[in-house]
């Protein structure tokens, strides 16, 4: 089965649900009376309307090729980091490192995945990034707050920068008998991903009692980790024909996934938290920012890509 036909099997699966998925928001917006109902609602049929844009854009990324896929990325990270920088306080000192990371760092890292520089690409920010941009900072010689206000910035560049990077950085994997599915790679780990935030979500809401860190993300619970987790895993494991994995394969790589996805979402939810925010951003309604879409990828996606690299990769 070629990699088109493939591709366009799961979007028909995923366009049913979606359909699916609108219907019952539908009904459940004609028949909910409460308030609190009314909301819990609302943000349901919020997150499907954005989940039809991003199966939109996940279509127009395969027909249009791997530079698209590239561009696409790039933009989601430019948008991301911008949401990062925008809510942690800077000075006229961090202007040329923010700038550096926006116009030099973020073009830069997605050009070494297009070229297939997997040497240049998996050190340039963690360590010539990591080194320049304190130093650079130095040279202006605002002391005021140096450590918190660099670390900030280095935290936003790694996190939308180079650990979204390695979502099309699959494109790179070359594993035999595989040759020309790379994208195919990349739509699975989106799908996992996204997929067990979304059930994690609906399973918190459904049969959740038990918070996990309540003062961190309040919505998240043991039962929607646990009962999302595992059918996100299920959904993964169902699709190992569309991966070079076998299916117990496919369910360790996919527990995988939803395990470094979940961390990420904690992680970050930490981290806005600890700067009085509830969401990133309004870019995506009910899904808040770009960055708080793109959390759960932020973590998965390296650790998916080394996984895979390191078990498959010719």
């Amino acid at each position: 089965m070629s990699e088109r036909h493939k591709f366009w099997l799961v979007m028909g699966g995923v366009l049913a649900l979606l359909v699916v998925a609108s219907v019952i928001g539908a009904w459940l917006k004609q028949r909910t009376r409460s308030d609190g109902g009314r909301d819990v609602v609302a943000n349901l049929v919020a997150r499907i309307n954005a989940w039809w844009v991003m199966v939109a854009l996940l279509c127009a990324c395969f027909l249009l090729g791997r530079a698209a896929t590239l561009v696409f990325f790039a933009l989601a990270s430019f948008f991301a980091l911008r949401e990062f920088l925008t809510l942690t306080p800077t000075r006229p000192g961090d202007h040329l490192p923010m700038a550096l990371c926006f116009y030099v760092a973020l073009p830069l890292q997605y050009w070494l995945i297009g070229v297939e520089w997997y040497g240049l690409f998996a050190i340039c920010i963690p360590v010539y990034g990591f080194l320049l941009l304190p130093a650079i900072s130095a040279l202006d010689g605002d002391v005021d707050g140096f450590l918190e206000r660099n670390t900030k910035i280095q935290w936003g560049l790694m996190l939308t920068v180079y650990c979204v990077s390695y979502a099309p950085a699959v494109l790179l994997l070359h594993i035999p008998g595989y040759e020309g599915q790379s994208l195919l790679l990349m739509l699975y780990l989106l799908l996992v991903v996204q997929l067990s935030d979304v059930l994690q979500y609906v399973f918190g809401k459904l049969f959740g009692r038990r918070k996990l860190a309540p003062t961190v993300s309040p919505s998240k619970t043991v039962e929607g980790l646990v009962g999302g987790g595992l059918a996100a895993t299920a959904v993964g494991t169902g699709l190992w024909w569309i991966t070079p994995f076998s299916p117990m394969g496919a369910a360790a790589i996919s527990a995988v996934i939803v395990l470094a996805g979940f961390l990420g979402g904690l992680a970050l939810s930490a981290v806005k938290r600890s700067l009085g925010a509830k969401d990133w951003g309004t870019m995506i309604e009910g899904h808040g920012g770009m960055l708080d879409r793109l959390d759960s990828v932020s973590f998965a996606a390296p650790v998916f890509f080394h996984v895979v690299r390191y078990a498959y990769h010719g």
